[in-house]
């Protein structure tokens, strides 16, 4: 039990290009979810704008916490906490959420909780979960971070192993733009992949290229800056600054989209699952945008299975950037005492 009792708390979250609240009792009841996307602002840019998405975060905090605290019939005096996102992601996108939480935790004289946005991607995916999943290995996988954690509880979480250059989903969206898809790349990738054979195009799965008598690392980094420029060499030929064909002269777009995920996803997998067994933990978590991919959930899950481990993705609606897996660790950090000041600052890094 809290403090005071209450076990309601208001997660706010602003980190990116999506503004969501909501409202969790006990850090895993879920009463209510709400995101405000800006995925049309962006769109035609295809890419985040920072200075597009901080605006739009500015017009939507207050309505969408109005509207979670609505959706859970919930009022303000009823809340124990608030908790918000401090890290990492577009400054100015944070410092709105951040605004807006320390306005409503000084004005009803609550407790704030700062977050981690990664983090929370972690807890979301135990939020659903019948039974306790830690000791366990985490991946959070999304556009902006592809990130292995061992994850000993809520709030002890070390990170083992993460990207050498891009994010899995920046390459989807930096592939898709090659195609011809539409913003965002994952689910334009991911639903073209369905027509076409992803045995068709080899593309390579980054293996760690080591020096004479350096030591092979314990965990794997992952690398998707190679797969991606394989597929734009695949389409352009040799002269990588040659013109992108135009998507109806790319007779082989699904067989190409097919192959890029399966090797994408099996440059997530292997990794993923040689972390597990190295460190002799039988549960795997997966977080983050690209956890919706429907490949990886297959291809993934069954890896597990064939390890005797157990792999838990959050529903689709909890792996994309929302507010209840903030408020869900914000609870866990309340509970633990680990409450900020009106003095708290956001920082772009993780």
């Amino acid at each position: 039990m809290t403090a005071n009792g209450r076990e309601l708390v208001l997660g706010i979250e602003s980190s990116c290009d999506e503004t969501a609240a909501a409202v969790v009792r006990g850090g895993r009841e879920i009463l209510s979810s709400v995101v405000d996307s800006q995925v049309e602002l962006h769109a035609p840019f295809g890419g985040v704008v920072p200075e597009v998405a901080g605006r739009s975060h500015l017009r939507a905090i207050l309505p969408v916490i109005d509207a979670a605290l609505a959706e859970a019939h919930v009022e303000l005096d009823e809340l124990g906490a608030i908790a918000v996102t401090t890290k990492p992601g577009l400054i100015g996108s944070l410092l709105v959420g951040l605004s807006a939480a320390k306005a409503l935790a000084f004005a009803r004289d609550l407790p704030l909780i700062a977050v981690d946005h990664i983090e929370a991607h972690v807890y979301a995916a135990t939020m659903e979960c019948a039974s306790d999943p830690y000791p366990c290995v985490a991946l959070v996988v999304s556009g902006g971070h592809t990130t292995l954690y061992k994850a000993l509880s809520p709030l002890a979480i070390e990170r083992i192993a993460t990207t050498l250059d891009d994010a899995a989903g920046e390459a989807f969206d930096k592939v898709a733009f090659l195609l011809g898809l539409a913003y965002p790349g994952g689910p334009s990738i991911s639903k073209l992949a369905l027509e076409g054979d992803a045995k068709r195009i080899h593309f390579p799965r980054y293996r760690a290229r080591l020096r004479p008598g350096e030591v092979a690392p314990r965990f794997q980094p992952f690398s998707f800056s190679g797969v991606k420029t394989a597929v734009l060499y695949h389409l352009r030929g040799q002269d990588g600054r040659a013109p992108t064909p135009a998507p109806e002269q790319i007779p082989e777009r699904a067989h190409i989209a097919a192959s890029f995920q399966e090797a994408v996803v099996d440059a997530l997998v292997e990794p993923t699952i040689h972390a597990a067994r190295e460190l002799g933990l039988r549960t795997l978590l997966v977080g983050g945008g690209v956890a919706c991919n429907r490949r990886l959930r297959e291809k993934l899950g069954a890896a597990a299975r064939a390890h005797g481990l157990e792999c838990v993705f959050p529903s689709p609606a909890y792996c994309t950037d929302n507010a209840a897996m903030i408020a869900g660790l914000g609870w866990q950090r309340w509970k633990a005492g680990l409450v900020a000041d009106l003095a708290l600052d956001a920082s772009s890094a993780s």
